[in-house]
This record gives C-alpha cells, sequence and structure tokens, in this order.
C-alpha cells in the first residue's frame, strides 16, 4: 500500500441560537476532522470530542497523533480497532479510512458495508430544553415535523414539560431524551407522565452509573440506553434495563464498530436507534449506513446549525438524503 498524508484539525460550526440539555448550553460544534490522502484521493471523518466521556479536543488531538506513523504506513481499518479504545478519536480515523477506500476503489461504503441500497430516512429533530411556555412553543413551531426529540432532565419543571411539548405538538411522534438527568425516585412519576402524553420512547433516564434499578421494572414506554450504550462490551449489562440501544459513531469508535454493535444487539433482540452528536454532514454522513437496521434515526445535527460544510447532506424537512460522493463514501 502507498504512503499516506495526514491532516488533523479542529473546526467550529456555528449553533443556530442555542443548544441546551441537561447538562449545559453551547453556541458553537466543535469538531475535529481527519483528512487522509493516497493516489490522489482524499478520505475524511469527523469526529465530536464529548466532556462526559473525558474527552476534549486536546485530548482527541494528542490520540491521533499517537497512531500517525502507522496512519501514513497503511494502517487498515481492522488494526485500528486494537490501536485506540472506543470514542471520537478512533471514530474520526475509522471514517476516513471508510470513505479513502471508498474513493480510491471506486466501491461506495454502504456496498462494502453490505447494505444493498441507501434510502432517505427520516429523522427526529431536537427540541432544546428550556422553559415549559418555550419549550411549547417549539415544539409548535416544528408541529410538522413528525418525530420530535424533547431534552429533558432539568432538576424540576419535567413534569409540566412533557405535557407542554404535546400539546404544541399534538401529532407528532415524541422522543423523550432525559440526558441521565431523573433519578431512581423520580423515574415512575416521568415515566407514568410520558405515558400519559403518549411518548413513543424514553432515552437515558438515569445515570449510567445508576441504571441497574430500571431492571425489572414497569414500562409503560419503552427504553433506550444512550450513556450506557458505547460497544458491543456494553451489551450484555443492558439486557433486561433497555429496549434498545442508541448507537453513535462517536460512541462505538467509528462505523465499523457501529455495524458490528447493530448486528449484535439486534441478535439480542434489541431495537436500534441511530444517533448522533451536535456536527456537521460530514459526521452524519456514515451513520447513514446504519440507518435501514433503525426504529428511530436521529441525524438531526446538521439542522441545529447555523451553516454546514460544503456538499452537505440533503434534508427536505425531517426526510434525510443519503451522501454524495463529494461529501463521504
Amino acid at each position: 500500500m502507498s504512503q499516506r498524508s495526514l491532516t488533523v484539525a479542529a473546526e467550529s460550526f456555528p449553533i443556530a441560537g442555542r443548544f441546551t440539555i441537561s447538562r449545559g448550553s453551547r453556541t458553537e460544534a466543535v469538531v475535529v476532522v481527519v483528512t487522509l490522502e493516497a493516489d490522489g484521493a482524499l478520505g475524511r471523518g469527523e469526529c465530536v470530542p464529548y466532556a462526559r466521556y473525558g474527552e476534549s479536543v486536546e485530548s482527541v488531538l494528542a490520540q491521533i497523533e499517537t497512531i500517525r506513523p502507522a496512519l501514513v504506513a497503511g494502517m487498515s481499518r481492522e488494526a485500528l480497532q486494537n490501536a485506540l479504545p472506543p470514542g471520537a478519536a478512533r471514530n474520526a480515523v475509522d471514517c476516513a479510512l471508510w470513505d479513502l477506500d471508498a474513493k480510491r476503489s471506486g466501491v461506495p461504503a454502504a456496498v462494502t458495508a453490505g447494505v444493498d441500497r441507501l434510502r432517505p430516512a427520516t429523522t427526529a429533530y431536537t427540541i432544546s430544553l428550556d422553559t415549559p411556555e418555550a419549550m411549547e412553543a417549539a415544539a409548535g413551531k416544528a408541529a410538522s415535523r413528525p418525530i420530535l426529540k424533547i431534552k429533558l432532565g432539568a432538576p424540576e419543571g419535567d413534569l409540566a414539560r412533557i405535557a407542554a411539548v404535546r400539546r404544541g405538538a399534538p401529532d407528532a411522534t415524541l422522543i423523550a431524551d432525559a440526558n441521565e438527568g431523573w433519578t431512581p425516585d423520580t423515574l415512575a412519576a416521568h415515566m407514568a407522565a410520558c405515558a400519559e402524553a403518549g411518548f413513543a420512547l424514553v432515552e437515558q433516564p438515569l445515570h449510567a452509573s445508576t441504571d441497574e434499578a430500571l431492571r425489572g421494572i414497569d414500562r409503560p414506554v419503552p427504553l433506550c440506553a444512550d450513556e450506557s450504550a458505547h460497544d458491543r462490551g456494553s451489551l450484555p449489562r443492558l439486557e433486561g434495563l433497555y429496549d434498545l440501544i442508541n448507537i453513535k459513531l462517536d460512541k462505538t469508535g467509528g462505523l465499523t464498530e457501529a455495524l458490528a454493535l447493530a448486528e449484535a444487539a439486534q441478535a439480542r433482540g434489541m431495537g436500534i436507534f441511530v444517533g448522533c452528536m451536535l456536527a456537521s454532514s460530514l459526521a452524519m454522513a456514515p451513520a447513514m449506513l446504519l440507518a435501514p437496521r433503525a426504529r428511530f434515526v436521529d441525524l438531526d445535527g446538521p439542522l441545529l446549525l447555523a451553516r454546514d460544510r460544503d456538499h452537505a447532506l440533503r434534508y427536505e424537512g425531517s426526510l434525510v438524503h443519503p451522501p454524495e460522493r463529494a461529501l463521504w463514501g
């Protein structure tokens, strides 16, 4: 294999307004982009360093630098899986390798991944955490979208928020995302309120360190693991706690592990939710390969940005189309 060149850079995309979850607010999305070049072909991958998992831009850049010599010399995707742990750094490199292989061979990444045909997918659209009144208004503005993901998990007021959002979007499919913000003591009341409001799913209601409390409880609404679900090593503990898992490439450490995780989860009877961090179309594109397996798709990151990158994914309302070759894959 010929030598490669490697470029790694941090980039920032402004958010349209403010994005708020239970852990805080942001006005920009900061990503790390890996670019690999060989034989005149460019492969790119994008990741989001996430403090919840002990990551920063600096730590991700440093991790990638540790494997620079091997990447330049031709490291394979298979070797990468052992060279870096699951997380954002491995994701950016893994997706860049997928893209580079597709560009050099002319075989689309979807074909290599065993996906016969990529089709448009309907994505959820996120409503940020705010006052009940503001969230009702935001849901009303987005009420024509078929699926809304509702950020919850504040210390107080979520019962009012749940009812308010349903008033704002009476016909939409609603997903509650507590981002670990509820407690075992408040769980039953919040779950009951979600059931009464007709929510389709509750995502990560408890902190990953306390979610054993979910075992054996009544669940009037299905439960989805997010912060508790990373790679295949996460799965055995999650059986009996959750009905679905949220697969994000920044948690799995790339598309390679994400595809394997989806297959393993489905073999255990767990549903698939394809999610994303707040990032550009370059980060969403590889995750589109998981959409055909998914019960729910949440790839709305670019819809929340003030601007996207060139050759961006095409969104028609909440319908997201597969990536063009110029973007990825």
